[in-house]
Order: C-alpha cells, then sequence, then structure tokens
C-alpha cells in the first residue's frame, strides 16, 4: 500500500535520483528548468508516494510561474520508480495533486508534455502560451481549476517573483 505525503526537505535528494533513474540525461537542461531555478516547489502539493518500509514509489511536483503576468503552476517532473510503473502510480499522483491544488484556491496549471497522455487528465493545448525556448509549443499543455481559469491568458511563461 502506498501513502501520499507532502515532499519535504529530507525527501529533496532521494527524488532527485528517481527523476535521474526516470529520465534521460541532460532533464536540467530542459526549458522548463529554467524556470524552477532558485525557487522552491510549492508546499502540499508536490508530494511523494512511500510504501509501508518506506521506498520511494513516485514523485510530483509543482512550481509557481507567471504566464503574461497571471499566476498559474508548472507541473512537472513526475516519474514513478520502475518497479511501481503500471500500477496506475503516475495517474494518481496526477489526480490527487490537481484536486489538492484546487482545493489551495489555484486556477491554472500548466505543463510540457505528451497531449495524448496528459489529455486524460483534462490537459490541452495552450494556444498562446510562450515557453522559453527550444520547446515546441505543440507540448504546452493546460488545465483549468477553475471554468474560464485560461480564457484570455497568453504571454511569455516566467519565473515567479
Amino acid at each position: 500500500m502506498l501513502e501520499l505525503y507532502g515532499e519535504t526537505a529530507d525527501d529533496w535528494w532521494e527524488v532527485e535520483a528517481l527523476f535521474d533513474l526516470c529520465f534521460a540525461p541532460g532533464r536540467e537542461a530542459l526549458s522548463s528548468y529554467r524556470l524552477r531555478d532558485g525557487a522552491p516547489p510549492v508546499k502540499g502539493l508536490s508530494l511523494v508516494a512511500r510504501d509501508d518500509g518506506g521506498a520511494l514509489g513516485g514523485a510530483i511536483r509543482y512550481w509557481p510561474v507567471r504566464v503574461g503576468g497571471a499566476g498559474a503552476l508548472l507541473l512537472g517532473p513526475v516519474a514513478v520508480h520502475p518497479t511501481r510503473q503500471g500500477e496506475g502510480l503516475g495517474g494518481f499522483l496526477i489526480r490527487e495533486s490537481l484536486q489538492r491544488a484546487a482545493d489551495a484556491g489555484w486556477t491554472r496549471v500548466m505543463l510540457v508534455g505528451d497531449a495524448p497522455y496528459y489529455g486524460r487528465f483534462g490537459f490541452a493545448r495552450l494556444d498562446g502560451v510562450r515557453m522559453p525556448p527550444p520547446t515546441n509549443p505543440a507540448r504546452v499543455l493546460g488545465r483549468a481549476l477553475a471554468p474560464g481559469a485560461w480564457d484570455g491568458i497568453s504571454g511569455e511563461v516566467t519565473r515567479a517573483a
């Protein structure tokens, strides 16, 4: 049985090791990482999944950003340990964290990812929202956590002040 916990400072390096295991070398060169530099992940939304023995099964992080001056959450990365893949843990992390974000009053979430995968969680392409290069615009996706939250929102994605 896996339990979700808010990520703490004590989890940081173990979560980083999981991301290193699950993603290609050089992941930190991606444009989304430039938006994360110097900013802590959002407490209460950045989660770890641990089994009864304390082993890390998965993790998800969120970061505060601005889109054309409006506040938003940047989801990512999300990763599941190879020994736990195929159990639905990634989807559980995404759904649970999105619900927590909505409950905390966040109204919009974005990410850079595959539309076929993230579409099942309500994400769709964000036209007019520009990530730092070299991001493929077709991979910039968003989800409104409140009706109309993305209406009229466009522009550059920048770090939250």
